[in-house]
């Protein structure tokens, strides 16, 4: 088996596989996401856009919502 780290994107929802390691900022720069409007989420952690995703690592992709104020 490929050692590989799992993705888990929203809206829409899914998931995809993709090799490692990878730099947070180099995997949304790939996946098209601007790194302003998304957090990534690695385990429990919310992480960096230097930090390394290793294989077989599991990380979430979300967008960033604000809420009105007024």
């Amino acid at each position: 088996m490929i050692p590989s780290m799992k993705i888990k994107l929203y809206h829409p929802p899914r998931e995809i596989i993709l090799k490692g390691p990878k730099q947070v900022a180099v995997l949304l720069r790939e996946l098209n996401l601007a790194k302003e409007a998304h957090l990534v989420i690695c385990g429990e952690e919310l992480v960096t856009e230097d930090r390394v995703i290793l294989d077989d690592q599991v990380v979430e992709i979300r967008p960033v919502i604000s809420g009105g104020g007024g």
